[in-house]
């Protein structure tokens, strides 16, 4: 017997709405400040009506449903509705125009899409398509009156019953969604994600964050993300604990709403941490209840120590990605936390560096990053019909290659190289584009920076630096390569500066490089 048991969505929400009742279970605030709470009870019997509703439309165990909706209740209802059923949500990005859609509504065959209004003139495309499968449109959080050929999903949900009106046999293993990659380095892949998978991941950061009833979780990160999911909904959920979910982002808005909801655990990624550094100083911004920020992706040591003693917190540093459903490696309960170490292994997982011979190296040398888990329920299933993707980095054991780059030291503590696909090899040196990022972004004029490899003949590749200023400041290319010189070894000193307004950036703040390649290709005429 394991830790998750037998257990499925449907039965944990059932069981939670027994235990917790009248406490809190979430509270939301839209873009425009108003608020709508809802207690484990109320949420559990949301979470019903939706799934009878779908249950209406026909939707059955296996069904694919599409969820392109923003920060709501809404999604939630969704979500958790589809699993009681044993249907499939397919969450999709809510910056995704037409053609990254299509994509996906190809590749997994949708039988119903629920969206936001503003996405309504995608699908109506969509629905010219004779080969699409969606045969209904549910519009949430509708302003206006919604079209007779679409449904109204607020509107419907007061029509139906508040308990299951039929339960349908449905195995831990069965799959809940599947979670397109951000595509940052390719085309997206569907990530295949079980009921078991995400009551894991509850159990998992639950542990990882020592969750107890009386926290109070806050998120603004976007829904359709494996963050927001599994390190923030399903632990809060799991613990008992208050989901406190923003709709947007506002750097204005973001420090007063953790203290003033009361946050206990909140997350930040450097796009936020470094907008809030640009917001005037309050005197009441250390008045908070954070005991823990969670802290993904990398940033330089002097905007991380600023951050800290400007608002007088605690980092909590987690590594993973939406393959591996929780922040697997990461500052666990009672260890010491050394940054920049991504820290060590949770429970339930293994942990290898491997060289390219296929050898395991010795601690502090750099190699390719494979974890071990158990696919389907502590790593991901497959990737959704990509038999060969899914055997190139998963292997029978459960073996996970990351292709993420790293070193792992004496004591078990792992450091984050960058990405092996970011990795340039310049005259035969390895040069990690974050390390040379990180020193730019020093330059007290520099904003933000990438660097990508560029293919040369004699170099093997050279080294370019896309760098955005601070606003109203100016500096020339030269002056910055000058910088880079006085500091960087030869070999690591961009052979290249462009001064770009912006980088391509996905919602979570991961810079979209395969675009920046793309530029350079299209830019040199290739």
């Amino acid at each position: 017997m394991d830790i998750i048991e037998q257990e499925n969505l449907r039965q944990m929400w059932d069981e939670l709405a027994k235990i917790n009742g009248n406490k809190k279970a979430l509270i939301f605030e839209d873009i425009l400040g108003f608020t709508r709470e809802y207690s484990y009870r109320e949420l559990n019997e949301m979470i019903n009506k939706a799934a009878n509703l779908f249950l209406s439309l026909d939707i059955k165990k296996g069904s694919k449903v599409i969820l392109q909706l923003r920060n709501s209740p809404e999604f939630l209802f969704s979500w958790f509705g589809l699993a009681k059923i044993g249907a499939i949500a397919v969450p999709v990005n809510a910056h995704y125009l037409y053609d990254e859609c299509s994509f996906i509504i190809k590749k997994c065959q949708p039988k119903l899409a629920i969206i936001e209004e503003d996405f309504l003139h995608i699908y109506e495309k969509v629905k010219e398509n004779n080969n699409s499968t969606i045969e209904h449109i549910l519009i949430s959080r509708a302003k206006k009156e919604v079209k007779n050929e679409f449904i109204d999903f607020n509107k419907s949900l007061n029509n139906y019953n508040n308990i299951l009106d039929e339960i349908i046999p449905i195995s831990n293993q069965d799959t809940a969604e599947i979670l397109f990659t951000s595509g940052t380095t390719s085309f997206p892949k569907g990530v295949v994600i079980t009921h078991y998978n995400l009551m894991f991941a509850g159990k998992f950061t639950s542990w990882q964050a020592s969750l107890q009833q009386d926290d109070r979780f806050l998120t603004v990160m976007p829904a359709w993300h494996i963050d927001f999911q599994c390190t923030v909904a399903m632990p809060t959920f799991v613990s008992g604990a208050t989901f406190v979910l923003l709709e947007k982002y506002s750097a204005r808005k973001f420090w007063n709403q953790v203290c003033v909801y009361k946050a206990t655990i909140t997350e930040c990624i450097p796009k936020i941490m470094c907008t809030l550094l640009m917001q005037p100083a309050k005197a009441w911004e250390k008045d908070h209840c954070l005991r823990e920020v969670f802290y993904y992706l990398n940033m330089c040591d002097k905007d991380k120590d600023a951050f800290i003693e400007r608002f007088n917190i605690k980092l909590l540093t987690s590594y993973g990605m939406s393959e591996t459903i929780v922040g697997l490696i990461g500052d666990r309960p009672g260890d010491e936390r050394k940054w920049p170490s991504i820290g060590k292994v949770g429970f339930g997982y293994e942990a290898k560096v491997i060289a390219c011979d296929g050898k395991e190296v010795n601690p502090n040398v750099i190699g390719d990053l494979y974890i071990k888990g158990i696919p389907g329920k502590t790593i991901f299933k497959e990737y959704y019909k990509e038999p060969e993707i899914t055997k190139e980095v998963l292997s029978d054991d459960g073996w996970f290659n990351t292709q993420d780059s790293v070193y792992v030291d004496e004591s078990g503590y792992f450091y984050f190289v960058d990405r092996k696909s970011n990795l340039i090899k310049n005259s035969g040196e390895n040069v990690s584009s974050i390390e040379v990022e990180n020193f730019l972004c020093s330059h007290p004029k520099i904003a933000e920076a990438a660097v990508i490899g560029v293919e040369d003949k004699i170099c093997n590749e050279l080294i370019k630096a896309f760098v955005v200023l601070k606003d109203k400041e100016q500096l020339s290319e030269d002056e910055i390569i000058d910088y880079c010189f006085n500091n960087l070894a030869k070999f690591k000193v961009p052979n290249e500066i462009e001064i770009l307004n912006s980088l391509p950036k996905t919602v979570t703040g991961k810079i979209k490089k395969n675009k920046l390649r793309e530029k350079e290709r299209i830019d040199n005429g290739n």
